[in-house]
């Protein structure tokens, strides 16, 4: 029983540390200028697809954005970011950005 209960919360706890970092790439999505909904759905689902080194970099983005657009589409802001990001984490935000124009 004790068993049971201590995986119950090293489960909820994990799950917890999902949210946070799903909402930490929102807004540093957000915040290099890609829109919103956009973002929202796009860390939704690239949230387990990285390493912790590799999110970091993501949320570097917003101090290279400058004087970018705000609200960009995903084309322009992977043309914007291209020479920002490792090729892997550039993959994975397109593949993400794909699945998400696809399910809309």
């Amino acid at each position: 029983m004790r068993t049971a209960l201590l995986a119950a919360a090293a489960c909820l706890s994990l799950a917890g540390c999902g949210a946070v970092a799903e909402n930490r790439i929102e807004t540093a999505l957000t915040d290099a200028g890609l829109s919103r909904p956009v973002s929202s759905c796009i860390a939704e689902r690239m949230v387990d697809k990285l390493s912790i080194a590799q999110l970091r970099s993501i949320s570097r983005l917003k101090d290279k954005a400058g004087e970018r657009p705000k609200e960009m589409g995903l084309p322009a802001f992977l043309l914007a970011h291209r020479s920002d990001l490792d090729p892997e984490v550039y993959a994975v935000i397109a593949r993400a950005g794909v699945g998400c124009a696809l399910s809309t």
